[in-house]
């Protein structure tokens, strides 16, 4: 049986919203099982426990959300050759871009030696006011349907061996 381990902060939902609409996804493999932790919550034996990874995080001031860069912060070293090969994939949530955040999510990967599966995926909210911003995040229906689809490509990825 192999493990999928969702890796998650969210401070309005949208991140949040992303992890649990891949989890659901995942969940329909039979033959992989799903774990998620908050990056606050997520250690070096979790990551180590898993085959493969997503990460979800909002993209703050073109940056990862300070909660997950403290997780990798925490677990790179010690974790440091220890995870190569493995497969991950990244999803954004951000209000116009994105692109910094999955930038640096994409480098920590590297360093680590993972094995990206997908392009980061990103979700734009287009909040752009302070209000807006900083409002939690009411995404539905189709707008989650990317993360939904990756958590079940990677879960059965995972489950079949190709990653």
């Amino acid at each position: 049986m192999k493990q999928l381990l969702i890796v998650w902060h969210s401070r309005t939902g949208a991140a949040r919203a992303m992890a649990d609409a891949a989890a659901r996804g995942a969940s329909a493999e039979p033959d992989c099982t799903v774990r998620m932790v908050t990056a606050g919550q997520t250690t070096a034996d979790d990551l180590l426990a898993a085959d493969g990874y997503l990460f979800a995080c909002p993209e703050n001031l073109a940056s990862m959300s300070g909660a997950m860069k403290e997780m990798f912060d925490r677990t790179y070293y010690p974790l440091l050759d220890r995870l190569n090969g493995r497969a991950y994939a990244a999803m954004v949530a951000a209000g116009s871009d994105g692109t910094g955040a999955a930038r640096q999510l994409v480098r920590i990967c590297q360093g680590w030696r993972l094995k990206p599966i997908a392009d980061p995926l990103i979700l734009i909210t287009e909040a752009q006011t302070p209000e807006a911003i900083l409002a939690p995040k009411a995404l539905g229906g189709d707008r989650l349907k990317p993360s939904a689809d990756l958590g079940a490509a990677m879960a059965a990825g995972l489950a079949m061996g190709v990653f």
